[in-house]
C-alpha cells in the first residue's frame, strides 16, 4: 500500500491544539509532522522519552530547552538529535503562525 503525501498540507492544524501526524510507524520507527500555532511545553513539563528523536523545523520558529538550562532557538532547516531519556521541552514556538516540525523517533540500539 502507498503511503503519501505533502508535509505543508494543513499548515493550521495546531491553531486549537498542537497537532500529532504518524506518517510512518515501522516496528523500531516513528515519523511524525507536528503542527504547532504558539504552543508551548506545559511549565514544569520535560519530555523524558525512551526513544532517540531527530527533529527538524520546516516552518516557524521555536526555542527547546534542556533540564540543565540549555536553549536552542530553532529557523527552518535548523535540526537536532536527541538521545533517549535526555529531559527537554519545548520553551516556544512562534505565535500566530504555523510552527512544522519533522520529528523521526528510533528504538534501534548500537
Amino acid at each position: 500500500m502507498e503511503k503519501r503525501g505533502n508535509l505543508f498540507e494543513n499548515r493550521e492544524a495546531g491553531r486549537e491544539a498542537e497537532s500529532f501526524l504518524t506518517l510512518l510507524e515501522l516496528p523500531a520507527l516513528r515519523i511524525e509532522r507536528i503542527a504547532s500555532f504558539g504552543q508551548a511545553s506545559p511549565p514544569g513539563f520535560w519530555y523524558e522519552q525512551e526513544e532517540a528523536e531527530w527533529v527538524v523545523l520546516l516552518e516557524g520558529e521555536s526555542c527547546l530547552e534542556w533540564e540543565n538550562g540549555r536553549r536552542l532557538r530553532m529557523q527552518p532547516g535548523d535540526w537536532v538529535f536527541i538521545p533517549p531519556g535526555d529531559r527537554h521541552r519545548v520553551a516556544w514556538t512562534a505565535p500566530g503562525r504555523p510552527t512544522l516540525w519533522l520529528a523521526v523517533f528510533s528504538r534501534f540500539s548500537c
